[in-house]
């Protein structure tokens, strides 16, 4: 269509200036940096938590993996809000969700309440999530939101190296790792007082709203039964990979996923709208998140276990040399919206991003107990571009090919399957070290005379055990590593397939589309498009900052 090949100097006269849009920034970014922290320094201290908690492997995955999956399952609910209400009100009431979350997990002294409470943290984390992006994409432009997806993938990568240094500090203090949790709750009051004084978006009154509860329950159902499987199968104690049990986990998850299919397809207000999900650029990026997922999320976990629990490192020195992974997706993140909104090309962004992450687990798969640390920080970065190339610029594309009327649900939808993504690479890698940690523990007790039926999700408090026993231990874990990153490897030559196969659909200037181009505007509007342009004309109020 020639009408959206569009020239550079061309801008919606109803778009925000850069001043509005970073005032306006200011408390949402406030308070992404706040959960993120919180979730990342976590990820430092999870060693010491479960090893006081007294858990094993299996919980350990399972400590991230609820609150993935508490994530990913509140999203797309999060987006369909962000669509129907009032945006400012759902994100502060998002922050005092993650709040909540994280005393409890504070004041937690077994794994069952604190699983408890990281289900609550991604609840509120899910809504930071959607709509932040939903956000953005209603007052910013796609071919000017690049620079502003870059500062939101600063601020993530910002948090994400200075989450795990804080989280080494703070379990390495007198303070405990129980502070962990406790730190965000001054960080989310600024947050939400920055957010009441730079945020103001107009509350939209829709008649007859209606939310589609039926589908959003049948869809976490479906996830969590996927995800239950995965987390025990092929474990001491359990059940294989083929099996009885497997079937009918695997059959019961696909039957509730089908039968979610078939109820949003016939939902007034589905939570995830079909024809948003099942066009080709949206669809694309979908596969492609899931891989993202799988490194972003994959990577931070295991790598943090790596050097602490097989390389024997504090945690505040385990948070130093994850530094090279963030420091790639900082300057991948930044550097690529920066160039995107210069120039108004992405696609090549987020295919060289795929390439770069098939090329950086490739090369995490080669590490052992005594890989040089050199290695692994170079290995890392190389990851870390990946995802800062893809993360935030999959959204930019989705984003581009719907209304702003439907960007809750567009970006919300990408953001589900992203963390989806994660939850399910979190398990399986989980599950999978788990699997191979025992067969090298087995091996090496075995040379030293000792006979064991562990099943390799035995007590990670590695401390209380004798000197050879715990140096075998920490071998096995080294040596398990490469493994899992391998698979991560093979998914993400997916990731590298979809991104190249996405169309190259240029960046509209325009905030808003024709409505004529949107199918599920067309569905959900009973009057006739305002125009033939993409100005938007009567539908300013929608994307207009109130003063």
């Amino acid at each position: 269509m020639s009408s959206s090949v569009e020239t550079p100097v061309r801008r919606d006269p109803t778009a925000m200036s850069h001043r509005e849009v970073l005032e306006a920034m200011t408390g949402l970014l406030a308070a992404l940096f706040t959960a993120l922290l919180s979730t990342t320094i976590v990820a430092t201290a999870l060693p010491t938590i479960i090893g006081d908690l007294e858990g094993s492997q299996t919980a350990y995955a399972w400590v991230i993996t609820t609150a993935l999956l508490a994530n990913a399952a509140s999203t797309p609910i999060w987006g369909k809000f962000a669509d129907l209400f009032n945006k400012k009100l759902l994100v502060q009431s998002a922050i005092v969700i993650f709040v909540i979350g994280s005393i409890i997990a504070g004041f937690a002294h077994t794994v069952p309440l604190l699983l408890v409470a990281r289900v609550i943290q991604g609840v509120g984390m899910g809504g930071l999530t959607a709509l932040t992006v939903a956000i953005i994409g209603s007052i910013v432009a796609p071919r000017e939101r690049g620079r502003y997806s870059g500062y939101m993938g600063a601020v993530m990568a910002v948090s994400m190296s200075g989450g795990p240094i804080l989280g080494g500090v703070i379990v390495d203090s007198p303070l405990g790792w129980r502070w962990c949790f406790f730190v965000c709750v001054p960080l989310a009051v600024i947050a939400l007082v920055l957010l009441h004084r730079t945020l103001r978006l107009p509350t939209e009154r829709k008649p007859g709203v209606s939310i589609d509860w039926l589908g959003a329950a049948l869809l976490t159902a479906g996830v969590s039964v996927l995800l239950i499987w995965v987390s025990f199968a092929g474990k001491a104690g359990y059940y294989e990979w083929i099996s009885r049990e497997s079937a009918l986990y695997v059959g019961g998850g696909v039957l509730l996923l089908i039968a979610t299919v078939w109820v949003e397809s016939r939902a007034k207000s589905p939570i995830i709208p079909l024809p948003i999900v099942t066009e080709r650029t949206t669809g694309l990026a979908i596969i492609a998140s899931i891989a993202v997922g799988v490194g972003m999320f994959g990577a931070t976990t295991f790598l943090g276990q790596y050097f602490q629990t097989a390389r024997g490192y504090s945690p505040t020195a385990a948070g130093v040399l994850s530094i090279p992974l963030v420091f790639g997706m900082l300057v991948a993140s930044v550097g690529s919206g920066q160039l995107i909104t210069r120039f108004g090309k992405w696609k090549r962004f987020v295919v060289a991003g795929g390439a770069l992450l098939v090329i950086g687990f490739a090369l995490l798969s080669t590490i052992d107990h005594a890989t040089n640390l050199w290695l692994v920080g170079f290995y890392t970065v190389v990851v870390g571009l990946g995802v800062g190339m893809m993360m935030q610029n999959l959204v930019l594309a989705v984003q581009n090919t719907v209304s702003v009327h439907n960007i809750g649900a567009a970006s919300s939808s990408v953001a589900f399957f992203r963390t989806f993504g994660g939850a399910i690479g979190v398990s399986v890698l989980g599950s999978v070290l788990a699997t191979r940690v025992s067969e090298l523990s087995t091996e090496g007790f075995a040379k030293l005379g000792i006979r064991t039926r562990s099943s390799g999700s035995g007590n990670l408090n590695l401390d209380a055990l004798p000197g050879p026993v715990a140096t075998i231990v920490r071998t096995a874990y080294g040596d398990a590593t490469g493994r899992i990153f391998l698979i991560a490897a093979l998914a993400t030559v997916v990731a590298l397939f979809a991104t190249a196969l996405l169309p190259n659909r240029p960046l509209r200037n325009t905030i808003d589309i024709d409505p004529k181009l949107d199918p599920m505007r067309a569905q959900a509007e009973d009057t006739p498009p305002v125009g033939e342009s993409m100005d938007g004309r009567n539908d300013d109020k929608v994307r207009v900052l109130q003063n």
